[in-house]
This record gives structure tokens, C-alpha cells and sequence, in this order.
């Protein structure tokens, strides 16, 4: 038996006024400046907020720059 698609219904209200909209008005600022960072769900459990997980990725920086300047050779770029 076929079955019969029923349209859902319009949730736009008929105030709203698209008349002189403009289509990706804010796209390239959006796009310029936002750098969402999605994590896998077994790593997002283990943090708790933003924050948190900033604070551990500045800490792994901090841990990269030290040991890339204490492993790096005179006048030669780093090989990490």
C-alpha cells in the first residue's frame, strides 16, 4: 500500500518580510572569523565545557614550543 506524504506545516509566521533580503549577506565574515571544531563523542565526555578543552590544548602548545626549542639545532628549523 502506497502511502500518502502529508506537507508539513509553514512554520514561517506571514509577518515576516524577506522582501529585500539579501542571500549570504554575513557569509565570508562567517566564514573568515568562525572555527568550529566538532570532537568525536568519546573525546567531547571527557570535557566538560570549552574551557575545558582550551585549556588542555594550550597546554599541549606550551608542551610542543618547549620541547621544539630544546631539540631544535642552531640557525636550522625544528623537524617536528
Amino acid at each position: 500500500m502506497k502511502q500518502v506524504k502529508t506537507k508539513a506545516p509553514d512554520e514561517m509566521r506571514a509577518e515576516y518580510d524577506f522582501s529585500r533580503a539579501v542571500r549570504g549577506k554575513y557569509y565570508e565574515r562567517y566564514r573568515t572569523s568562525s572555527n568550529v571544531v566538532v570532537l568525536d563523542p568519546d573525546v567531547s565526555e571527557a570535557f566538560p565545557n570549552a574551557v575545558a578543552v582550551n585549556k588542555a590544548l594550550r597546554s599541549l602548545v606550551k608542551k610542543r614550543l618547549s620541547v621544539a626549542k630544546r631539540t631544535s639545532r642552531r640557525g636550522g628549523p625544528t623537524t617536528r
